[in-house]
């Protein structure tokens, strides 16, 4: 590893597999990376559907193995209750779309040194 990037750009690929994962399955991205005071949402997007589709906020947590356990587990309590708290912020800043129902998905990605990506997506997380 040079510079303490490469776990900075697993986390980004994750995010890229993730939106593709998404979007083959009818998601609309909306944004990513989305910022504010209170941290980051990875994913902000529509799901698959007509009319007021709901919106997704989606945490991704990518990891190279399981030998400290899924990336899913990875997404405790408070990561949890943050996200809840940001989804809620950004609905705020966006009053056009807070009428929609809305639900909090975790994706977790295993990328292995070799081999392909696993994607596991849990929606409606908790």
């Amino acid at each position: 590893m040079t510079g303490g990037r490469a776990p900075q750009s697993l986390g980004h690929r994750g995010e890229e597999l993730a939106a593709g994962h998404l979007r083959r399955r009818g998601y609309r991205i909306l944004e990513t990376n989305a910022r504010s005071r209170l941290g980051e949402i990875d994913i902000i997007a529509e799901a698959p559907g007509e009319g007021d589709r709901p919106l997704v906020f989606v945490e991704v947590k990518t990891r190279r193995g399981t030998a400290f356990g899924s990336p899913l587990e990875a997404v405790g309590p408070e990561k949890q209750r943050r996200l809840a708290r940001l989804a809620e912020a950004w609905r705020q800043q966006h009053p056009d779309l807070a009428h929609r129902p809305c639900r909090l998905d975790v994706i977790g990605i295993t990328i292995p040194r070799s081999g392909e990506p696993v994607i596991e997506h849990i929606e409606a997380a908790f």
